[in-house]
């Protein structure tokens, strides 16, 4: 029997398309991605103000979480923000334009949000109050005791509005991009560049240290930053730094993986999911893997990933039974006691984007390396594999088959997320380690973001570079520099025109024992330490507190010249009253071009007890 040619042709792309059909279950898989990206998207435009459904009463803010209590989330996170953002951003430059709106109020509110005074400090005259991690939800200042400062917020900032900018710059929008987003940018930038080698708080915000995650954004958004100001013909304060940024980012390897903080006085392994976090959100997809910008595709990473996932094998009960090379619920470092430490979706989910963006790095390069620092991550997936050179060939090549093995690894996180995602397809903080209940606030903001940024990966969509390749060198030797910032309120986009007289840093450090709960403020005569109103004075912060030494600091910017008088004051647990010491202390603030002065303290007076509740 006899075909015409175009019959057989026809026959014969059937054939081929019923071989490339993809599973009942990969349909089922690939829809339940599809439905729950949808579904993510909305959940977060639902948690930004003024209009999102589930944050009312709130300001043109990103709102980490609609719960209320236990605990409560409705507060906008500078990081949270940054990071739900620059997936709008993202996804609007990918396609959806409806999101320019959300990208335009965002920009209008982080310019007034600069200039809002702090705990962590004011805006004029040297930037400090950029370093606040979080904000009531109408924008005002958020006075209660809290992990500060946090300094991951400014660097994150600046990469969403430079990723927009450069969209606004091919778009014969660069007048806009130079006049009303740089102005903004340019402040994050000087608070990067001045204070990146200070310690600050983690995106955790448990641990005062030097953090993996900070470090890494802060080299990006420099470099970033770097190439915009050369695009927009301005200067950029503080991207000067970024080689000797680089070169600190070196100093969180150990060997064998990722010590996320460093510079701390904590006992722990190190393992965090904070290095997960960080490699997905400097992801280039034009890096070599080799780069030292530490990208997915990484061999130190790669055995960093394998560490860190091992670590959490044997944590949840509900990890039980599931072997090397397969999915796991992640959390965010084994010795979590917060809601008795759980698995987070969010980190669940930056495992599997983490993959993705491994093999669409290697794809790009068209070969991959296999070392002593990646080959036991390899060997449980792929068990022939050899410490060489893999490049890329047909579909029966051993790189094809390590691509499809590190994918399926990838589907595999995926699968976890998707078998302890409510049927709503609505994503909550944490899910529990023994049964798998979706538990601590509801409607997370970043959860949502999460899952959208890893599903983008998976479908093929990646932001474009931002310069892993054309980044100044680290130098041989790391320095401990830092380039003084320049801070100017950005009014074109809508801040204040805030002003500042002349002042002087002041750092109050009080040694006071106190309780678990118990917190200690300073409140004194003059505006900024609250003028005797305790809802304005400033919160202390106990990072460097030991049982040697039980300290308590904050940093201040008080007028030169003046007299104020200050105590110290015990914020109590169970709403019992506040306990002033007995002292009154006066400080004579030094003269207009004083260099910075520390007060040391001693606690004078009655202490508190933790009450009942």
């Amino acid at each position: 029997m006899q075909f015409s040619s175009a019959i057989v042709g026809a026959f014969s792309l059937l054939i081929s398309q019923a071989i490339a059909a993809p599973s009942l279950k990969e349909r089922d898989f690939n829809s339940y991605i599809a439905t729950e990206r949808s579904i993510a998207l909305q959940g977060a435009l639902n948690n930004i103000g003024p209009n999102g459904s589930q944050v009312a009463g709130a300001g043109p803010y990103v709102i980490a979480s609609p719960s209320k209590e236990n605990p409560d989330y409705f507060f906008t996170w500078t990081r949270d923000s940054a990071l739900t953002m620059k997936m709008i951003v993202d996804e609007f430059i990918f396609g959806n334009k409806a999101l320019q709106p959300y990208v335009e109020e965002y920009i209008h509110a982080q310019a007034v949000l600069q200039t809002v005074s702090n705990p962590s400090g004011t805006f004029l005259p040297a930037g400090l109050g950029l370093g606040e991690p979080k904000y009531q939800a109408d924008g005002t200042r958020f006075n209660g005791a809290w992990g500060r400062p946090q300094r991951d917020g400014p660097a994150l900032r600046a990469i969403t509005l430079i990723t927009y900018c450069n969209w606004l710059i091919q778009n014969g929008q660069t007048t806009r991009a130079r006049n009303v987003i740089w102005p903004i940018i340019s402040n994050d930038l000087s608070y990067v560049g001045q204070y990146w080698n200070q310690t600050g708080f983690d995106l955790w915000e448990e641990v005062l240290g030097s953090s993996f995650f900070t470090i890494q954004n802060s080299h990006r958004a420099l470099v970033q930053g770097t190439k915009l100001a050369r695009d927009l013909r301005v200067t950029c304060i503080g991207c000067d730094q970024a080689p000797e940024v680089l070169c600190f980012l070196q100093s969180f390897w150990n060997g064998k993986y990722i010590v996320s903080n460093i510079n701390t006085n904590i006992a722990r392994t190190g393992l965090d999911g904070n290095s997960i976090l960080g490699a997905i959100s400097v992801f280039d997809i034009d890096a070599y893997c080799d780069s030292p910008t530490f990208q997915p595709c990484n061999n130190k990473m790669l055995s960093n990933f394998r560490y860190l996932m091992n670590s959490f094998r044997e944590a949840y009960a509900i990890n039980t039974g599931i072997p090397s090379g397969k999915g796991i619920a992640v959390g965010r470092y084994t010795e979590d006691v917060y809601y008795n430490g759980n698995p987070w979706y969010l980190i669940t989910t930056a495992a599997a984007e983490y993959l993705y963006d491994a093999v669409a790095q290697w794809k790009a390069r068209h070969n991959l390396i296999v070392d002593d620092d990646s080959y036991e991550f390899f060997k449980d997936l792929y068990p022939a594999v050899t410490k060489r050179q893999y490049n890329s060939g047909n579909e029966n090549s051993p790189f094809v088959q390590i691509m499809n093995a590190v994918t399926a690894y990838a589907d595999s996180f995926l699968a976890i997320a998707e078998k302890y995602t409510p049927k709503s397809g609505a994503l909550a903080e944490q899910y529990d380690r023994n049964t798998g209940a979706a538990l601590s606030a509801r409607d997370l903001t970043w959860s949502y973001a999460a899952f959208v940024t890893m599903a983008e990966r998976r479908s093929g969509q990646y932001p474009a570079t931002w310069g892993t390749r054309q980044a100044a060198p680290a130098p041989a030797i790391c320095t401990a520099s830092s380039t003084p910032g320049k801070y100017v309120p950005a009014t074109a986009a809508g801040a204040p025109n805030v002003t500042s007289s002349c002042q002087v840093n002041v750092v109050f450090n009080v040694n006071a024992s106190t309780y678990f709960g118990e917190n200690i403020y300073i409140i004194g005569s003059t505006d900024d330490l609250g003028a005797w109103n305790e809802a304005n004075s400033l919160p202390l912060g106990a990072g460097g507190y030991t049982a040697d030494r039980p300290l308590w600091s904050t940093s201040a910017y008080l007028n030169a010249g003046e007299t104020a008088s200050y105590k110290y004051v015990r914020q109590e647990n169970c709403n019992q009253p506040w306990i002033y010491e007995s002292q009154n202390r006066t400080l004579v603030v030094p003269t207009c071009g004083s260099a910075a002065i520390t007060v040391e303290d001693a606690w004078v007076g009655p202490v508190g007890t933790s009450g009942s509740c």
